[in-house]
């Protein structure tokens, strides 16, 4: 498995971020081509520095302070107008919107309403949406980071003096663990912990890994203890992309209405879960009870178990990881005389793969030509038997690997294809938030 691992040990921020998948090996030509296709009056530029005595890539983008507030309908109609693919346009949707919800809890206001001061000036757009780019562009099956110091001390915001770290970063870095603070500084910016929160599938040490790349990104200000630098491994891992951890988390609960248990199921499913499902069982007292099953990431704990004291009656919530066998995946299409019918190929090493009709896109099919699911699902497996499609596809051809995730009750896939064959201060809320 291909992995990306954020080392964090002076914070992250969104300049950092863009500045280090470049040096990691993502050509600037393409983030800056993505940038110039948002319409902002910007220039992004790369340039080598030193911090702490270390050689980094810093990333500079020049822009004119504004005065202006915009709204999250605002910073997704530029991202929607830009030239970015559709994976790194809702990738950028999706932190823009995690950002936008931190915010919202922060002021205790709906997210449509949400003004994004400092983080919708250009240089925030442009660190976000450079990163997203990046991301995409690094082609990894997995992204993993150190535990996050936010920094420590106090920054000014729009609203005044605030401790950090700051309201909206503090909500973002729930549930990830944190790291001590070495100097007194805004460390992590709300930018920064967005983009981490929304990637990073697991926080903790390096793991065993086969390093291929190592990208520096500078921040903006030099500090006499700590170079201002966050790096990126990037490499493989022994682990195969078919084997993963997930957690189970489960309660017991016997006096809560079916109304009630199914509008959490669903809740459940809308946050992330990749599972959830109800099992009758025998509590004490002889009484029948239900067993909510919930499966779900590591960093998606804390969102599954909010739901579930939240919309139940639950006391507690049991949790444990168990280890998942998968088979290798490929997202394919068949043609049908219903037209093209998405799905996927399943497989184990040596053996044919299994095809599946994807849902949805079946249902989708049914309502619009008006005939039975199952007609639409016996033509997509029809077509795929007559495409004669009998082993996994050759070495030498480009290959998708997916990998799904889920935050803050919107999910998103990233699909991978391997050829086989600013001038800102960071501490200063009402202007960019640089590491």
């Amino acid at each position: 498995m291909r992995i990306a691992y954020f080392d964090c040990f002076s914070g992250i921020a969104g300049d950092m971020t863009m500045a280090a998948l470049v040096d990691a090996g993502v050509d600037p030509r393409a983030i800056q081509s993505a940038v110039a296709s948002l319409g902002l009056p910007c220039e992004l530029t790369f340039e080598t520095v030193r911090r702490g005595g270390f050689r980094a890539n810093y990333a500079r983008v020049k822009a004119p302070h504004e005065h202006v507030h915009r709204y999250l309908h605002h910073i997704e109609a530029i991202i929607d107008k830009s030239s970015l693919t559709e994976r790194q346009k809702e990738l950028a949707r999706l932190i823009f919107r995690r950002l936008g919800e931190a915010e919202a809890a922060a002021h205790g206001i709906d997210i449509e309403r949400v003004h994004f001061h400092e983080v919708g000036a250009i240089d925030s757009i442009v660190d976000i949406c450079g990163s997203a780019v990046g991301l995409d562009l690094l082609g990894v099956d997995r992204f993993e980071s150190s535990p996050i110091p936010p920094g420590r001390g106090t920054v000014r915001a729009a609203h005044g003096r605030m401790p950090l770290p700051a309201p909206a970063t503090a909500t973002l870095l729930k549930g990830i663990p944190l790291a001590e603070s070495p100097v007194e500084f805004e460390l992590t910016t709300p930018t920064g912990a967005a983009i981490i929160s929304t990637i990073a599938e697991s926080f903790g040490p390096l793991p065993a890994m086969t390093v291929d790349a190592i990208g520096l990104g500078a921040g903006t200000k030099e500090f006499a203890d700590v170079a201002n630098i966050v790096r990126i491994f990037v490499g493989t891992v022994n682990l195969p992309a078919a084997n993963d951890r997930i957690w189970v988390l489960e309660t017991n609960l016997d006096d809560l209405p079916g109304e009630v248990v199914g509008f959490t199921m669903t809740e459940l499913m809308a946050a992330g879960a990749l599972d959830a499902f109800v099992t009758p069982i025998q509590m004490k007292k002889n009484r029948p009870g239900t067993m909510i099953t919930v499966l779900c990431a590591e960093k998606q704990i804390a969102a599954m178990e909010e739901i579930l004291f939240r919309e139940t009656s639950t006391l507690g919530v049991r949790r444990y990881p168990v280890s998942r066998h998968k088979l290798k995946r490929q997202a394919t299409e068949v043609e049908t005389p219903f037209g093209t019918i998405k799905g996927k190929l399943g497989w184990l090493d040596g053996r044919p793969p299994t095809f599946s009709p994807e849902f949805e896109d079946c249902a989708r099919v049914a309502r619009e030509k008006s005939v039975a699911l199952r007609e639409v699902y016996q033509a997509a497996n029809s077509a795929y038997a007559e495409s004669r499609i009998t082993s996994v596809p050759a070495a030498n051809v480009s290959q998708t690997h997916t990998h799904e995730h889920s935050h803050g009750g919107y999910s998103h896939s990233h699909e991978h294809a391997h050829d086989h064959g600013h001038d800102h201060e960071q501490g200063d809320h009402h202007h960019d938030h640089s590491g």
